[in-house]
């Protein structure tokens, strides 16, 4: 937890292009990660899943996203929309928009 106020911009930092996915720690503690995220035109590689050993809290703050759930199960995220996916629940993107880049806001938080 940091030692004094902390101000930035969250839309600061980032490449104004990047290269699929940035990634950027905010803050870290015992039991949670808060994240940011830039992606344009992003996907999960075909043969892999992504699984959390924590749950993660997902807001999508600019852009379009469609997640798929190993169940068959798909979400369509568009700006101001937000999940809560379970610990361990393997999904992936399938897609992210590339005008306006996707910002990302994410918890990783221990239940």
């Amino acid at each position: 937890m940091p030692s004094k106020i902390l101000v930035e911009n969250y839309y600061s930092g980032f490449k104004k292009n990047p290269v699929l996915e940035n990634y950027v720690n905010l803050l870290n503690g015992n039991n949670f990660r808060l994240e940011k995220i830039v992606s344009r035109g992003y996907q999960t590689p075909k043969l892999k899943w992504l699984a959390e050993s924590k749950d993660e809290f997902v807001m999508l703050l600019k852009g379009k996203a469609k997640i798929l759930f190993e169940t068959g199960q798909q979400i369509t995220l568009k700006e101001g929309d937000f999940l809560v996916i379970p610990a361990n629940t393997k999904h992936k993107v399938i897609k992210t928009s590339i005008r306006p880049l996707c910002y990302w806001l994410t918890i990783h938080f221990k239940n």
